[in-house]
């Protein structure tokens, strides 16, 4: 087992994993910008040091800062958390060439599932089923409208190389096929790098349905259920749950047969997620495999019992996994919420600032995620995300009533946040009855908005 291992994030996930280290008795090393000088994961740490601005490309993407950090400090492997570094291919490999673990997949593994096109093929040669679309990268438009004219619009164009709804552009006619195009590789090109493009037939209003799989190196490949991540805005996650009330049992395992073959298909080793879209008709087709622990990865630890960031570290160690298939077992439902500093009604323009007062929500079956405290002066550097409530209870109904609960008693006096809203969603009747999807959001967001007026007024 490792002795000493390098945190190379911020925020909740550094304290997650921070606390899993040490429940291990290995060391933590943490690594900070000069924004987070007064971070949660700073003052925890014995061993901490700076590494540039607040810029993240002065600091967490900083790979030779990381690198010489970690090896001046003896560290045996790097744990990248989730963003940043995570899924780039080249710090994995350069972690290996200085002499050290990187916790997660191989940097060929990454690099393949990363090209969204590419993952696309080795899908398709693995009898997974994926939605109709081009076969590779598009070249130019013209090669893009051969494909839409042949799969029929609408169409979704999407960034190989993409990721959180960057480089993505919904096409309903031919005519906005070109402006679209070109939209979606200049924002692909900014934001990734790369500027390449396939194409899908576009699945109006499916449900997200995700499946966490855990591999290690003796061959073991695993799946441990489902999250539906349906409750989105602007393509990011806002509320997961788990089981999914969209799938029948025999579905559940269908697709998590699907899920433990696209895995051993591309060679996995450690946590990852395969994600599928779910129509209405009850088909499902693979969209990506995210190489990396997920934001959302505690629903699923409290419906498994099984701790996925130490699971991580054992795998990466070269430990097998602690349990088989026929040992996993959901018990109960779980719901997360993710507590945002951003404005609903405004867009959900980001809103950073001091924590004047905190007040976390508790109780039988309740857990919290955070970096917060009071008096934290939340920098406007980074992700929005402030904090992850998680609960779970014997039925989905259960979950809901305690989830409402924990967002009354949360209090968050400083950044605007979007808790009301997230209360708003777990009162509406569509959501109570699981009858949502991808467009929930979008059709209802008047109505929730109102309701919270309506919530503010009374008060």
């Amino acid at each position: 087992m490792f002795k000493r291992v390098l945190i190379a994030n911020r925020g909740e996930i550094a304290v997650r994993i921070f606390r899993a280290l040490r429940e291990l008795d290995i060391e933590p090393v943490v690594v900070y910008s000069q924004a987070d000088a007064e971070a949660l994961h700073v003052q925890l740490a014995e061993h901490a040091y700076c590494i540039g601005p607040a810029r993240s490309a002065d600091s967490y993407l900083n790979v030779e800062a990381i690198l010489t950090v970690a090896q001046a400090t003896g560290c045996d492997a790097i744990h990248p958390g989730y963003g940043f570094l995570s899924e780039n291919p080249d710090f994995a490999d350069a972690c290996l060439q200085a002499g050290m673990a990187f916790i997660g997949p191989s940097g060929d593994v990454i690099r393949a599932m990363g090209n969204k096109a590419a993952a696309r093929r080795l899908m398709i040669s693995a009898g997974v089923p994926v939605v109709p679309g081009s076969d590779g990268a598009l070249d130019n438009v013209q090669q893009a409208r051969a494909v839409a004219e042949g799969i029929g619009y609408p169409v979704l164009i999407k960034a190989s190389a993409g990721g959180g709804g960057r480089g993505m552009r919904r096409v309903f006619a031919p005519e906005q096929l070109e402006t679209l195009f070109e939209e979606a590789r200049s924002e692909a090109l900014a934001c990734f790098g790369n500027g390449e493009l396939y194409m899908e037939k576009l699945v109006l209003n499916p449900r997200h349905i995700e499946f966490q799989i855990m591999a290690d190196r003796q061959g073991n490949v695993i799946h441990l259920g489902d999250r539906d991540c349906s409750i989105q805005r602007r393509n990011q996650k806002m509320l997961e749950e788990s089981p999914s009330k969209a799938l029948s049992p025999q579905l559940r395992e269908r697709m998590g047969a699907a899920a433990v073959a696209a895995a051993r298909a591309a060679g996995y080793e450690n946590a990852g997620t395969i994600e599928f879209v779910l129509d209405q008709e009850g088909n499902f087709y693979f969209i990506e495999m995210n190489t990396r622990i997920q934001v959302e990865h505690p629903v699923t630890e409290m419906v498994t019992g099984l701790d996925l960031v130490r699971e991580q570290i054992r795998v990466a160690a070269g430990l097998p996994l602690s349990v088989r298939q026929e040992e996993v077992c959901l018990r109960g439902h779980a719901i997360e919420c993710r507590i945002n500093a951003e404005d609903p009604r405004r867009a959900f323009r980001p809103s950073p600032g001091t924590v004047e007062f905190l007040h976390l929500p508790g109780g039988y079956g309740v857990r919290v995620d955070t970096a917060l405290y009071t008096g934290y002066d939340l920098p406007p550097y980074y992700d929005s995300l402030m904090a992850k409530l998680i609960v779970c209870a014997p039925t989905r109904l259960e979950a809901i009533r305690r989830m409402r609960r924990c967002l009354e008693e949360l209090v968050i006096h400083g950044p605007v946040h979007n808790g009301d809203l997230l209360h708003q969603i777990l009162y509406h009747p569509d959501f109570v009855r699981g009858n949502y999807d991808t467009g929930f959001l979008a059709a209802h967001m008047d109505t929730l908005l109102a309701w919270c007026g309506e919530e503010e007024e009374q008060a």
